[in-house]
């Protein structure tokens, strides 16, 4: 099945000869407005209330002006798909996985939600074991 398996590793933990021959190009990051779906065309509901959940998305603040491109593209194939067109089922879900559309597709690209990080750090911790002091088991299970 297209889109799946092991993401590659990163250029430095390669080793022998498959290591990549060019080193990675960073990008300056490109602060974009989100852009309308293009009128002239009846948009489904249903794709004016997907597109509107992109662009709320946590994802959105990192599209650049071709990652925008692309959504209007697969905002084309969501409304195809909503029309009665399921073939166009398959790319629909290839497309939106690359923009971390589940909670697989977010952990296959590495995408973590700061707020749960930060959170997860001001929970208080399990108490340690001893902190239970002597337990055991009482009432029926006693004597099994």
């Amino acid at each position: 099945m297209a889109g799946r398996g092991p993401q590659p590793k990163p250029p430095g933990r390669k080793s022998g000869h498959s290591k990549d021959p060019q080193p990675t190009t960073v990008l300056r990051h490109e602060q974009t407005e989100p852009p309308d779906l293009p009128p002239g065309f009846d948009w489904p509901a249903r794709t004016r209330e997907w597109f509107a959940v992109w662009v709320a998305s946590p994802q959105a603040e990192h599209f650049g002006s071709t990652d925008w491109d692309f959504l209007l593209d697969t905002a084309m194939v969501h409304a195809e798909f909503w029309a009665g067109n399921v073939a166009v089922g398959a790319e629909l879900r290839l497309r939106v996985a690359k923009f971390g559309a589940t909670p697989e597709d977010r952990a296959r690209l590495r995408m973590q939600f700061a707020q749960a990080d930060e959170a997860d750090s001001k929970r208080p911790k399990a108490p340690a074991e001893d902190e239970y002091g002597d337990l055991r088991v009482v009432g029926a299970l006693a004597g099994a």
